[in-house]
């Protein structure tokens, strides 16, 4: 096992610095020079960054390998969603970095000492928890956190596309104040669709792509009216404006929403994790204890209770969420 862990962590040592020298190497002049005529420095810079991560071959095979799965697109359009500056290959590299480093610390914390099948069951089992649930915790985390702050920044975006349109501005122009004047993440997003826009993409694309890295519903109902006024016509402030009181009052609700039901959602999640934490403490306070379960003459019997706690922990945890999930 040790001499295991050594070669396991010399590899993984020697791909991050192949990877960073390859990628410190890597050519981007010629993307600056592309994107000179339309862009200002400060998308340039951006895209230099961007080219810098393009350029390592070792980045790029993942890359190709995961692409060519459905489980990669869907993976993308996470990673766009939280704004996470990581291709689906490179956040999967770092969840078998993530899971190596967490089979290491389960084996040092909870299987030393331990015969082969429970030593390998318990590394195993704690390298895929670490490498599969910590990743995607994270990932969720921030989607849903950018999420409430771009819906939350959206009634303040409209009103200044109201005001812009009432001044006679386009609504090109409209959406560059707004990726000037507010701050982030809104301000990012209709950076992209303005850049989009200035290099040739047309506008009911460039808001489809927005939508599919925001999918919110409110934003979804503000491109339904932009794309529907652009065909039909109609004065496309007014209906803003009637959007935006409508989306004002909704956040309102559910912020109060949100705050009666913030206790059942924080008791529910902390009645889960507190078995789990209990039994962890346990393992490493008074292993004997916890082994009862896995002897050979109760390891059906104590399989089987850790099976049943484990459904009726799962079940607790998703009945109270439903209670707290009010839709508005």
């Amino acid at each position: 096992m040790t001499l295991f862990l050594v070669i396991g962590g010399a590899t993984a040592l020697l791909l991050l610095i192949i990877g960073a020298v390859i990628s410190a190497r890597s050519e981007h002049s010629l993307v600056e020079d592309r994107l000179g005529k339309y862009l200002d420095e400060e998308t340039i810079k951006e895209a230099a960054e961007e080219a810098k991560r393009d350029g390592g071959l070792l980045t790029d095979w993942i890359n190709r390998q995961v692409e060519r799965s459905s489980r990669g697109d869907r993976l993308a359009k996470v990673l766009a969603q939280a704004d996470i500056k990581l291709k689906p290959g490179e956040f999967i590299a770092l969840q078998i970095i993530i899971g190596f480093l967490g089979g290491v610390l389960s084996y040092f914390f909870f299987a030393r000492g331990e015969n082969r099948l429970t030593t390998i069951l318990i590394v195993v089992l704690g390298a895929i928890l670490t490498g599969t649930l910590g990743p995607r915790f994270y990932l969720n985390s921030q989607k849903g956190k950018r999420l409430r702050r771009f819906n939350d920044q959206l009634p303040d975006m409209l009103t200044l596309m109201v005001n812009g349109l009432r001044a006679g501005y386009s609504t090109m122009q409209a959406m560059e104040a707004v990726s000037k004047e507010l701050p982030p993440p809104i301000s990012d997003e209709f950076r992209r669709v303005v850049q989009e826009m200035q290099l040739g993409v047309p506008m009911e694309r460039a808001l489809d792509n927005l939508l599919r890295r925001v999918p919110s519903d409110d934003l979804d109902l503000v491109v339904t009216a932009i794309n529907v006024q652009r065909e039909v016509g109609g004065n496309l402030s007014e209906i803003l404006d009637t959007i935006s009181f409508t989306i004002r009052e909704r956040i309102r609700i559910k912020g109060e929403i949100r705050v009666l039901t913030s206790q059942v959602m924080y008791s529910g999640r902390f009645l889960s994790i507190l078995p789990v934490i209990l039994s962890l403490i346990l393992w490493g306070v008074n292993r004997p204890y916890m082994m009862k379960f896995f002897e050979p003459e109760s390891r059906t019997c104590g399989l089987s209770l850790l099976g049943c706690g484990g459904l009726m922990i799962a079940a607790g945890y998703f009945v109270m969420n439903k209670i707290a999930d009010i839709e508005v």
